[in-house]
């Protein structure tokens, strides 16, 4: 029996320890966060780790762990190689580089700017004139929608930037940037599953008719959209795809983005949720084991 650690105990580590279980695979869950981990031993030397059977047994780690300065204590403490390790979950969170990367290769992506704070008003302003309204902005590194704001006009934009800065003023603040980027109205918003490599399944995140009627366009499941399994066509497995590969992440959510006349890569989740599994294609768990086991021999 193989041991995976899972430093989360939400839903996808409720939902695959049981189909991982029957694959032989056993599940465990490691706390990374909100807690204490001792670094080091003072004058024994002996590298003596501490609570030794918590990190004792495992063979692979699914996800590095999200906060990156724990994450290097668990890191050293479990020993373990990773299916998606630090270099991927730093590579997906970077949303400006993600699509930098993505574009360069060729493929579609919404437009978009960066912008680096502290920068000048007239910066921004000469940023957002190359844009037509409404426009979204967005912290460049934050995950389920936290942040995600529209502006209809440069006085709304002007707003949302000076609350931005207002944060990241806080010297502690880490990624001070955030991007401005261009809205696609009534946009399909597809999150699909790349697996080892290959397409394995996509749902598309909906809002429910009373959240429209109240101007809500965020499709973020942890905002309250719900995840329905689809069949995506070619073109969009293909561009999800070609997403990872490009990436060069094993094991990627990849957010698209579908109008009347445009698909485009929107965002990359390398700790993507796991939805049911009746959202998925089939053999999707076969397929997620054998890359867990070839992750856990080095290949």
């Amino acid at each position: 029996m193989l041991r995976l650690a899972m430093t989360t105990d939400a839903e996808t580590f409720e939902r695959v320890r049981e189909p991982l279980a029957d694959r032989s695979i056993d599940v465990g869950h490691v706390q990374a966060k909100e807690r204490t981990l001792r670094v080091s031993e003072g004058e024994t030397g002996e590298g003596v780790p501490a609570d030794p059977d918590e990190f004792a047994g495992f063979d692979v780690g699914l996800v590095y762990p999200t906060r990156l300065m724990e994450g290097a204590v668990v890191d050293e403490r479990l020993g373990v190689p990773w299916v998606n390790g630090r270099d991927a979950v730093v590579t997906s969170r970077n949303k400006a580089g993600v699509l930098a990367t993505l574009s360069a290769a060729g493929l579609p992506t919404p437009k978009t700017t960066l912008v680096s704070n502290p920068v000048d008003e007239s910066a921004v302003v000469d940023a957002a004139a190359e844009f037509s309204y409404p426009v979204v902005v967005k912290p460049n590194s934050a995950t389920r929608g936290v942040g995600v704001a529209t502006a209809t006009d440069l006085d709304s934009l002007l707003g949302v930037v000076d609350y931005l800065n207002l944060i990241h003023d806080y010297r502690a603040t880490g990624d001070k940037s955030f991007l401005i980027q261009e809205y696609l109205p009534d946009a399909r918003d597809y999150r699909a599953m790349v697996v080892d490599g290959a397409y394995a399944g996509a749902v598309e995140r909906v809002l429910d008719d009373d959240a429209l009627a109240a101007g809500r366009w965020k499709h973020n499941v942890h905002r309250g959209a719900t995840a329905r399994g689809v069949d995506l066509d070619p073109e969009a497995r293909d561009l999800a795809e070609r997403a990872a590969a490009t990436l060069g992440i094993d094991y990627l959510g990849v957010d698209l983005l579908a109008t009347g006349d445009r698909l485009v890569v929107n965002e990359t989740n390398a700790r993507p949720t796991v939805d049911a599994a009746t959202k998925y294609e089939d053999g999707f768990y076969d397929r997620f084991a054998a890359l867990i086991r070839r992750t856990a021999n080095g290949e």
